[in-house]
């Protein structure tokens, strides 16, 4: 239950008993212009070219009231809206000034009026503001709104943040995320930036002439992923249904259909755990090419990365945690039996040797008596690559030649059948996406279907479904093609420095507030 603070409750009853709305419409309100665009306008304007110039005649700015300083008849307000961040100038140490999302207002009461004036007055910080005037420079420089009216345009109702120790927290941030971000000029770079890189991926793959599509959310088998789904239920058709945990088989049965070049910015649900690096709903992107393999992936993701950084971050060199990566093609390529073996020092051929590679897990690992432990090998390169070289995979690396055995959609590779034509991109130590040569061969494709099947009769959760439709679509003859995975939250978390998920969610899951997790 959300408790009112009395104090404001009092002021917006006394707005109403003068006949004034604390939450009025926006009619005859709208800004003009944004604070980005006035200090981008003005910038090197001096305050008799500000005073002369016709586009700051007539001005209207409208935001959030983040700072005010009253003298008598008059008062400064700070004003943040929706524009961006813009370097004004630099101090006397050489440091940047910055204005981010901030405007000046100077009212005075001999310009918008004594009851105009008196009602300003009460205004507290963090409520909403209007004001229309000419634009003019202070005598410290400061680009200012001399208003000739402005009107409150919405009540705060609690009172407002710390600003420096209110909202530092991570896990206030991202639950009160609405606070963090008119609280926080970083958070809205990142959120600011998210929107730009997902809309600098549309355009790339426009430009190679893919079309964006969209496949269902929930669906009768849930497939294109090992992961534990989300389950609900359909009432009109009394039947279950499935949360998309990826939307690989739709896509590639667009392949089929004659689409030869998709892609889709998708929202996946799986139902697994939270950490810094996973959330339950994340957003994936997506693609698949007909007639292409994953050797030409492999430079369309060099591509498509470097690109990002350069137009959207713009720079080669992103710091994350404490390391400084390079988005510079060409990337490190490293083999997944290779790296395992460098790591272990066990031969290739102890490498698919399942009693070698337990023999040397005790050897080097504290493991219980009663530990449950990979039977086969291809589980053990998996286990072995988590633990000892995806953490040092800092710099941007492709890891290829992964197991048919944890692949079930990849294709085999030609000159070694217990391995696929995949790889896996790896920086800062996570993985960021996944591409293989799609597996086209409905044969294989229904074997490797039911060896999944087992596994899940078996107890694997996670182990993928039986889709007969989907092989179904493979006996009409699918074109020899590559497809691809990149999570676009670790791809925000790499080019904006970020090392918890939560900081690039808007909302990410939390458990309810005042929920301990007893049952």
């Amino acid at each position: 239950m959300i408790e009112f603070d009395e104090d404001f409750v009092a002021k917006v009853d006394a707005a109403r008993a003068e006949g004034r709305e604390p939450w009025p419409r926006a009619a005859g309100m709208h800004p003009t212009h944004t604070s980005e665009a006035l200090h981008r306008h003005f910038a090197g304007a001096d305050g008799e070219a500000v005073a002369a110039d016709p586009e700051g005649q007539d001005v209207a700015v409208a935001g959030r009231l983040m700072f005010r300083n009253k003298m008598g008849k008059a008062m400064f307000l700070r004003v943040q809206d929706r524009g961006g961040r813009v370097v004004i100038g630099t101090d006397e140490d050489g440091q940047d000034i910055v204005r981010d999302g901030i405007i000046q207002v100077w009212v005075r009461r001999d310009d918008v009026g004594e009851e105009a004036f008196a009602v300003l007055k009460q205004l507290d910080i963090g409520d909403m503001l209007w004001a229309r005037g000419e634009m003019m420079r202070t005598r410290t420089g400061e680009l200012t709104l001399k208003a000739r009216d402005a009107r409150p345009a919405g009540k705060i109702l609690v009172p407002f943040p710390d600003r420096f120790h209110g909202v530092a927290d991570i896990e206030l941030r991202s639950r009160q995320r609405y606070v963090d971000l008119f609280m926080n000029a970083d958070t809205r770079r990142v959120f600011r930036t998210r929107s730009r890189i997902v809309g600098a991926i549309r355009r790339f793959f426009e430009a190679r002439e893919y079309i964006e599509v969209e496949t269902p959310m929930m669906q009768p088998i849930p497939g294109g992923a090992s992961a534990r789904p989300f389950v609900t239920h359909h009432n009109a058709l009394d039947m279950p249904l499935y949360l998309r945990i990826a939307p690989e088989l739709f896509l590639k049965r667009l392949l089929v259909g004659g689409l030869e070049r998709v892609f889709e910015i998708n929202r996946n649900f799986r139902n697994e755990g939270i950490s810094v690096r996973h959330n339950p709903e994340f957003t994936m992107l997506e693609f698949y090419e007909a007639w292409a393999t994953v050797e030409d992936f492999i430079t369309l993701t060099e591509d498509l990365f470097a690109e990002l950084a350069r137009d959207v971050v713009g720079a080669e060199e992103v710091t994350w945690g404490e390391h400084t990566i390079r988005i510079v093609p060409p990337f490190t390529t490293i083999s997944m039996g290779g790296s395992i073996a460098e790591a272990t020092g066990l031969s290739h051929a102890d490498l698919r040797d399942e009693a070698a590679l337990e023999a040397w897990w005790r050897a080097n690992r504290r493991v219980p008596a009663d530990a449950s432990l990979p039977s086969a090998w291809y589980d053990w390169w998996q286990l072995l690559f988590d633990e000892l070289v995806e953490p040092g995979l800092i710099q941007p690396t492709f890891v290829t030649h992964m197991p048919a055995g944890i692949s079930p959609l990849a294709r085999r590779n030609d000159d070694d059948a217990d391995l696929t034509d995949r790889f896996e991109l790896f920086a800062g130590g996570r993985e960021l996406a996944n591409a293989f040569t799609e597996l086209n061969d409905p044969i294989d494709q229904a074997g490797r279907f039911s060896a999944q099947a087992a596994a899940r009769t078996a107890g694997d959760d996670e182990a993928m479904y039986f889709d007969a439709d989907y092989v179904r679509a493979l006996t009409y003859g699918m074109p020899p093609a590559a497809g691809m995975g990149i999570g676009i939250d670790r791809l925000v978390m790499l080019l904006t420095g970020r090392t918890s998920i939560r900081e690039v969610i808007l909302f990410p899951t939390l458990r309810p507030e005042g929920d301990d997790g007893a049952p």
